[in-house]
């Protein structure tokens, strides 16, 4: 059987060879997206708002995946040293986290009196004030060059929080009981932003 132990080496290298190339190929294809980022979006929304039927395979799971993606590429642009500075000042999370508990809720309030509108409306646009930052607000950060670390790290703290905050503030602006699955929040915005920017780290 000694003439197996090369071939089974052999395998090893061929299985580690062919790993190490896929890296290197997703690190490619991450840096050359994060690099374009803006054209990239922008061409979609050019093809998406003349051809929508280009997109209608995105939906469900597959936005999710696209996300991931997006996260990853974000990912790989930031260095050991933002997430040292963020451990360093743990309370600007929490801060920024609250003041997006408070402004958002207060912004959907004030247009729902302002301009009168329609119970089951004004209902929507106070669950949106009221509902935690997604993905989407670590990409605007990142096209608007801010501290994705930042952002990634106060989008965490506001979901963790919105299984008590945002039914509360619901009932309390829309006199509305609403339900929130706490466990599917969390592992959402795990999969989609906490994972891949970890793994793009």
């Amino acid at each position: 059987m000694l003439w197996e132990r090369p071939a089974i080496l052999s395998d090893v290298f061929c299985w580690r060879f062919y790993i190490l190339l896929m890296l290197k190929i997703i690190r490619a294809v991450t840096r050359f997206l994060s690099t374009y980022t803006s054209f990239f979006v922008i061409a979609c929304a050019v093809v998406a708002f003349f051809a929508p039927v280009t997109f209608a395979w995105v939906h469900g799971n597959v936005s999710s995946v696209i996300l991931g993606i997006i996260m990853l590429s974000m990912g790989l642009t930031l260095r050991v040293e933002d997430f040292k500075n963020l451990a360093k000042h743990p309370l600007d999370i929490c801060a920024g986290a609250l003041a997006q508990y408070i402004i958002m809720p207060l912004v959907a309030f004030g247009l729902i009196k302002i301009f009168g509108l329609d119970p089951y409306l004004a209902v929507g646009i106070v669950l949106v004030g009221c509902c935690p930052g997604g993905v989407s607000s670590n990409v605007m950060s990142y096209l608007a060059k801010g501290d994705v670390a930042f952002s990634v790290g106060m989008t965490t703290v506001s979901t963790l929080l919105a299984p008590i905050v945002t039914p509360l503030l619901v009932l309390w602006l829309a006199d509305t009981s609403i339900n929130v699955n706490a466990v599917g929040m969390f592992l959402q915005i795990l999969y989609v932003a906490v994972g891949p920017v970890t793994a793009g780290f």
